[in-house]
Formats: structure tokens, sequence, C-alpha cells
């Protein structure tokens, strides 16, 4: 079974920065795609960075320019740095793991950003 723990969410002043964090308790770490999700109340969870076994990484348009999606294979963690955050960035932010028929998710972390 995959245990992922994300960490590093908080309260934020618009036009700061957080950076998030997501422990993976698994080897097939470095063979799977990581992704980070987010929720905002009322609405449906929604995909905003991706990070393939290669290497290549993608962004949905709310994370293109601003956002930046990385991995540390040794310690099994993958990172969201977020910047210039905006209100609308606030939702909680779930870690994606998946490899074959695995596609587990971890419990979320809160982020607040205020005016």
């Amino acid at each position: 079974q995959v245990q992922l723990v994300e960490s590093g969410g908080g309260l934020v002043q618009a036009g700061g920065s957080l950076r998030l964090s997501c422990v993976a308790s698994t080897r097939l770490f470095s063979s799977s795609t990581m992704a980070w999700y987010r929720q905002a109340p009322g609405k449906q969870r929604e995909l905003v960075a991706t990070l393939a076994a290669s290497g290549v990484t993608s962004y949905e348009d709310c994370a293109k320019g601003r956002f930046t999606i990385s991995r540390d294979i040794a310690k099994n963690t993958v990172y969201l740095q977020m910047n210039t955050l905006k209100l609308e960035d606030t939702a909680v932010y779930y870690c994606n793991l998946r490899f074959l028929a695995i596609n587990s998710f971890g419990q979320g972390t809160q982020v607040t950003v205020s005016s």
C-alpha cells in the first residue's frame, strides 16, 4: 500500500510563496508519475502539475509560470514550489502517485491565500 504524506501548507499573503512537500512510502517512487492536484471549496478536484518518471514536467494553465514541480528521488519526495500566490490558489492540495494500476492520493494540505 502506498502512503503519501503532504506538508508545507499554511496561510500566506497574496504575492507570497510556499513550498509543498510529499513523501512517498514506496520503492516505486522513481518509476511513478507524480502529480499535484487541488480542490477549492465547492469545486471539483483539479490537476495542477505533473512530473513523469522520465522527469518531464507539465503544468495546467493555473500553474504555468508560477509553480514548479520537482522531486528528490533519494528522499522519495516530490515538491511544489508556488510563487506569486493568488487568492484563487486557496485550496486543499493533494499529492498523487500513479504506477500501472496504482493511483494514490495523500490526505491533503491546506493552502490559504489572504489579501
